[in-house]
């Protein structure tokens, strides 16, 4: 697994944060669950809540399942 830059950490841990709330409002407790229901590597998408680095793919295939776009995705996030 290659190292986050320091600078990079509080950015992708935002984008952890925005997964985390996008799954809670669709009503899933468990991240599990979630990526259970939706054929999402459990460990995959664990990480990604975590802030751990992930492959682009993977957040767009979240994103599918949340009928949203990159773009409304990443509005507000700095």
């Amino acid at each position: 697994v290659m190292e986050i830059p320091k600078k990079h950490e509080k950015r992708i841990a935002k984008i952890g944060d925005k997964l985390r709330a996008l799954r809670t409002e669709a009503g899933y407790t468990s991240y599990e669950n979630f990526a259970f229901d939706n054929d999402i590597p459990r460990v995959q998408y664990g990480r990604m809540e975590k802030g751990v680095n992930f492959r682009m793919a993977t957040l767009m295939r979240v994103l599918d399942v949340h009928n949203i776009t990159l773009e409304e995705f990443f509005e507000g996030l700095k």
